[in-house]
């Protein structure tokens, strides 16, 4: 479990918690753990470096092996990536001229004349009947020896691993971090939340756990240690059920539930029936559940516990037997008959539904009545989550003044949509007004910064306002970000590894030009285009496959590149063992092996609901440099036999919508920062100031003053204000 745990805190942190271990002379085997962190783009901070040549050796060499093991599988240097085109990029040839070339060895083979046969009297002809097509054709040490060493290069990343504290504590404080965090998280962080709060069940708690599915995975870990639970809505019970059984505690899919032993069983109606006699008016929330509440019934069975009245009372709305109005019913009633002042002050008592109902109501309002909407949501503003205010403050950004605009949706599972915005738009001095207000608001509630060094390419990082807007993965930033793209060569590259059925992804590249037309594309059928490279097409993974595209940006005559995964047959993103894509830069004489750890500058996991992941955009500027859009999106696709040439119309579409959207990033906060009296610095990537500061940036720097507050990629989370 410490294993476990020591590698959470390494790979969503870069904080290494400080090995235990007697004095001695560790100095020769913490160079040597430096030298390997090396090679896939790490290194230890001088003062990590310090504290392991000061400890026992045998230390030392432990900790090297779990933190190369965390590390290694952050960049996906955990598995052998092997190529189809064993020389890959060198020697990959054209398209046509390697199908005609499987043809021949296939009319050539003496044991295919029976397919030959077959193929000329249906007068087809299929690539997956080729007994050289799709599969590894040499192993992945006779690909090593095909290549060059990489050359090293200044630019090579290097992410600094610092010192942490003892392991209990950095356990504690990311626990405390994910379970407090006032963004949804991402599926990996969720995934590890249970793990650290079964951990930490009897120890620091946080605040407040804001977000509701995070309080379910925390109160399953109370309920299984006995410790009282964090219930104020009927809907926090049916999640913490889906938790104890293994179960969506999002509750965007079903739950099949397991019959719990009696003492959870009265647990959870005991909670139940608490909740409801503290407030009746929430049965008005299990309509929206209705099915899973019948579900669980059958479960539970609340007619064996006549002492828990009220909580029978929510089966039996679910069932039907009685009746419960919502709180959006209501509201809608006001709407119908015309009382929007009415609909609004129905919604003081719920912050965060009346700022999403916010436009609604403006737009809907009377001349006369904007003034008392924009009263009530001013006089709601504390109470609203600094989610909530950003979210409201990023959607008027994109309200357009007049229909017909490209509105684009992205569900918790990053399935893209665009829809036309045929809203009316809103009254220019009530949105002007609003967007003051939630600006002030915002402002009131960040914390004092006081010197706020800021490096300057984290400036259009977009906020995590939700964390389901970003995928799990090393150097991965939220939706809408925008970095710049150094190096010569951009390599991408995905692996997969089937779990149960033969099962084919297919790497490959949109490319268009600054108006999103004239579409060319590099796939496993145009192999060589646009000054690119494909390794080759792997049609099956029981052992894992990886393929690669090849780019060298200086000679891509394009503006857009649009890399994309495509579920070609098999097992789909979220049942395959496990899936991922990244991308490198390097430069053009490094050479080196198809995948190189220490050029890699993002590796995410695939993980969502459709045929096609679209993890990211390139886009090349005015003044000619490449810089590189955050989508984190899924297009529903096809069950099966999905290809770019087939969803290249869908995807231009999305993806436009993306980049033409404007998200809240890192620069307006800082803007609010300046605005309330903090001094901005900019970082340039030397010395750093004396005294505590706020750092802002990708890396932190070495030097720091020991009180200042440090916010990287790692836990932009935190810039969300309570």
């Amino acid at each position: 479990m410490d294993g476990t745990l020591e590698s959470l805190v390494i790979s969503r942190t870069l904080r290494v918690p400080a090995p235990a271990g007697g004095p001695g002379a560790g100095g020769a085997a913490a160079r040597q753990l430096d030298a390997a962190l090396m090679s896939v783009g790490f290194k230890l901070s001088r003062n990590l470096m310090e504290w392991l040549s000061g400890i026992d050796e045998v230390a030392v060499h432990d900790t090297a092996v779990r933190v190369l093991d965390t590390v290694r599988t952050m960049v996906g240097d955990h598995v052998r990536h092997n190529v189809y085109f064993r020389r890959f990029p060198r020697k990959v040839p054209d398209t046509v001229e390697f199908w005609a070339e499987c043809m021949q060895k296939w009319l050539l083979d003496p044991v295919s004349p029976g397919d030959v046969r077959r193929a000329a009297a249906q007068g087809t002809l299929n690539l997956l009947d080729f007994p050289s097509y799709g599969r590894y054709l040499h192993t992945y040490e006779e690909m090593l020896a095909a290549h060059d060493d990489l050359i090293a290069s200044a630019k090579d990343r290097v992410t600094v691993l610092h010192l942490g504290e003892a392991l209990d504590r950095e356990v504690e404080d990311l626990y405390l971090a994910l379970a407090g965090s006032a963004a949804p998280l991402n599926a990996a962080d969720l995934e590890a939340l249970p793990i650290l709060a079964e951990h930490c069940v009897h120890g620091r708690q946080p605040d407040a756990i804001p977000v509701r599915e995070n309080r379910a995975v925390v109160n399953r870990a109370r309920l299984d240690a006995g410790v009282p639970l964090l219930l104020d809505s009927v809907t926090d019970v049916l999640r913490l059920a889906c938790a104890l059984s293994d179960g969506d505690v999002t509750l965007a899919e079903p739950t099949r539930f397991r019959s719990p032993r009696r003492p959870v069983r009265r647990a959870l109606l005991a909670g139940l029936d608490e909740v409801v006699r503290d407030s009746p008016a929430k049965l008005g929330d299990v309509g929206k559940y209705r099915e899973p509440w019948k579900r669980l019934g059958e479960r539970l069975h609340p007619h064996e516990h006549p002492a828990y009245a009220h909580a029978a009372d929510v089966f039996a709305v679910a069932r039907g037997d009685r009746t419960a109005r919502t709180l959006m019913g209501r509201f809608e009633s006001r709407l119908a008959e015309g009382d929007v002042t009415g609909a609004a002050r129905l919604l003081s008592g719920a912050p965060g539904m009346l700022f999403r109902s916010a436009d609604r109501l403006l737009r809907t309002a009377s001349a006369a009545d904007r003034d008392a909407v924009l009263d009530m949501i001013e006089a709601a503003a504390g109470g609203a989550s600094g989610r909530v205010v950003l979210s409201l403050r990023e959607h008027l950004l994109n309200r357009p003044d007049e229909p017909g605009r490209a509105r684009v949706f992205a569900n918790r599972a990053g399935r893209g949509a665009v829809v036309r915005d045929e809203r009316p738009p809103l009254d220019g001095g009530a949105r002007e007004r609003l967007v003051a207000l939630l600006d002030a608001e915002t402002a009131r509630r960040l914390p004092p910064a006081g010197r706020l060094l800021v490096d300057p390419d984290v400036l259009d990082v977009a906020l995590p306002i939700s964390g389901k807007a970003m995928a799990a993965g090393m150097g991965v930033l939220p939706r809408g970000s925008v970095t710049p793209v150094e190096g010569e060569l951009l390599r991408f590259f995905v692996y997969w590894k089937q779990a149960r059925y033969t099962t084919d992804f297919d790497l490959s590249a949109l490319m268009l030009d600054g108006d999103y037309l004239n579409p060319t594309w590099l796939s496993y059928t145009s192999l060589t285009q646009a000054g690119g490279r494909h390794s080759g097409d792997i049609t099956e993974a029981p052992d894992g496959a990886s393929e690669f595209i090849d780019l060298r940006l200086g000679r891509i005559g394009k503006r857009v590149v649009i890399p994309q995964v495509n579920v070609y047959s098999g097992e789909g993103f979220e049942q395959v063992a496990e899936s991922f894509f990244g991308f490198m830069l390097r430069d053009a004489e490094q050479r080196g092996r198809p995948f190189e750890p220490r050029t890699v500058r993002m590796k995410s996991d695939l993980r969502g609901a459709g045929g096609v992941a679209l993890p990211l955009a390139f886009l090349r500027g005015e003044d000619g440099r490449w810089r590189a859009k955050w989508l984190h999106l899924f297009l529903r696709g096809h069950p099966e036999f999905n290809q770019v040439e087939g969803n290249r119309v869908t995807t231009t579409a999305l993806v436009r919508a993306v980049v033409d959207r404007r998200y809240l990033t890192v620069r307006y906060l800082t803007g609010l920062w300046a605005s309330e009296g903090a001094t901005i610095l900019p970082w340039d990537g030397g010395r750093v100031p004396d005294g505590p500061v706020t750092f802002v940036g990708f890396e932190r720097p070495e030097g720091l003053h020991e009180e200042s507050r440090v916010v990287t990629p790692e836990n932009l989370r935190d810039l969300i204000p309570a």
